[in-house]
């Protein structure tokens, strides 16, 4: 865990950053690159709409929903295209893997505490790419403040650094 503090007011419930969440459509959006982009426009449009500090606190929700997904567990896993089942399945690469990790995430509150509860349910998703999902609060608070987004969330969201998560990395 990063020991970056959080700004005061950018505390944002659970229950608040899956009703956001749902948005996107859930797991059947994630599934059609469109739908997916349309849904996260819906949620970039109504977190712009909305108090700086909920956009502030979706994206620190967003980075600790995806450092709890970066896991040894899940991020040796490979990629497996739902549509060819006869494809050999390829190892995730780092962007791989975070876009995968916030297809999870976008699938919804259920999907992702599937995931959670059983890593091998991780599989499903690790084709697809949740990363309209990671730019969403980006572009909502640069669209409602005017200004580039600069804030360091208190989790890490990158590949590989939840170091407990990865105990096989440690040197």
């Amino acid at each position: 865990m990063s020991t970056i503090d959080r700004a005061p007011g950018t505390e944002l419930s659970w229950e608040r950053f899956w009703q956001l969440i749902d948005l996107i459509g859930g797991e059947s959006a994630v599934a059609v690159c469109a739908t997916f982009d349309a849904g996260c426009e819906r949620l970039t449009e109504e977190l712009a709409a909305g108090a700086v500090e909920e956009i502030t606190g979706f994206g620190e929700r967003l980075a600790e929903a995806l450092y709890r997904l970066d896991r040894e567990e899940y991020g040796t896993q490979r990629a497996a295209d739902p549509d060819d089942p006869a494809a050999r399945p390829l190892p995730l690469s780092d962007d791989g893997f975070l876009y995968a990790r916030a297809a999870v995430v976008a699938a919804g509150r259920t999907a992702y505490e599937r995931v959670l509860a059983d890593p091998a349910l991780f599989a499903r998703h690790s084709f697809r790419s949740g990363e309209s999902l990671l730019h969403a609060h980006v572009d909502a608070y640069e669209t409602a403040r005017g200004e580039e987004w600069d804030h360091d969330t208190r989790y890490d969201p990158e590949s590989c650094a939840n170091h407990d998560g990865w105990p096989n990395l440690r040197g």
